[in-house]
């Protein structure tokens, strides 16, 4: 399909730019890579604070990963009886990382704004 590798570029642009626009860290994205994780047991973690460069609260924290399940960074787990309130990293997710060798880098002023408004406007 012509428009298949136009779609592909606007999807990894977008989550690229959603990881860098969140409070997530590096290490955060490599635990859920290895490690399922829900909401509440990142937030009870004592060491959340490495993982997320402010504290969140685990409804906010649950929305983060809602919007990165959006954009193809996460997935929800599959058990026996369906999804799971637990989260992993995706391939595309994997792929992401691999482009930055250290730390995900910050977005631009500007790129936090079109993040903002993508997540509260996405048809825009």
């Amino acid at each position: 399909m012509k428009g298949q590798p136009h779609l592909q570029a606007r999807s990894w642009a977008r989550a690229s730019q959603a990881m860098r626009c969140l409070p997530f860290r590096r290490t955060f994205y490599e635990l859920v890579g290895t490690t399922p994780l829900s909401s509440s047991a990142f937030c009870r973690r004592a060491d959340a604070g490495q993982h997320c460069s402010c504290s969140l609260g685990s409804e906010r924290v649950e929305a983060h990963w809602i919007w990165l399940i959006q954009v193809g960074v996460l997935r929800r787990e599959v058990d026996g009886q369906g999804l799971t309130e637990r989260v992993r990293l995706t391939p595309m997710g994997r792929d992401l990382l691999e482009q930055w060798p250290g730390a995900i880098p910050a977005a631009s002023l500007l790129e936090r704004l079109q993040h903002q408004l993508r997540r509260s406007r996405p048809r825009l």
